[in-house]
């Protein structure tokens, strides 16, 4: 396991880094003073970085299969944003409640991608242990996904229930 700390000075700029690794400290010394050959230091230590915009859609369309596939829950939303969606197109609601009903759904199908992402990155440092920490930080990603999934079924009720009932009655 290794082990990393930064320390920066009263003006913000980072005046050290170490590693308990001892073949990533030299190239940790030689960030810190900047120079352009030290640069592409700190690129080579990027781990896959996308060197076009294609690559860039291609990773994050990458992470939002992967939140599909295997996250329940980002398949609920989907599924539940599409029939929001689609009811709102069918009732014929204005553009600006469109608008609003799409914004909702996709920040809470963002905010489920980050709780995915938040649980990965916790998993992955407390491995298979228990640490009360981890669980306050996915309770609270989770946490924050239930708010908006709240939320935006308050909205749907606001925006798509008065047509909604209306189309049922006039039947």
């Amino acid at each position: 396991m290794t082990e990393s700390t930064m320390t920066e000075s009263t003006n913000g700029k980072v005046t050290s880094l170490s590693w308990f690794n001892p073949d990533t400290s030299a190239i940790a010394q030689d960030l810190v003073s900047g120079s352009s050959s030290q640069k592409r230091i700190l690129r080579d230590l990027a781990w896959q970085v996308a060197p076009n915009l294609f690559l860039s859609f291609k990773y994050a369309w990458a992470g939002v299969r992967y939140a599909f596939i295997t996250q329940r829950n980002f398949r609920i939303h989907t599924f539940i944003s599409t029939l929001a969606i689609s009811l709102g197109l069918f009732l014929k609601v204005s553009g600006m409640e469109m608008a609003v009903i799409t914004l909702t759904c996709a920040i809470v199908m963002v905010l489920e991608l980050l709780n995915t992402a938040i649980e990965s990155v916790v998993d992955l440092t407390v491995k298979q242990t228990y640490h009360e920490l981890a669980k306050i930080a996915k309770d609270c990603a989770a946490g924050a996904v239930l708010i908006s999934a709240i939320a935006a079924v308050l909205v749907a009720m606001w925006i798509l229930l008065p047509p909604l009932l209306q189309l049922i009655f006039s039947i």
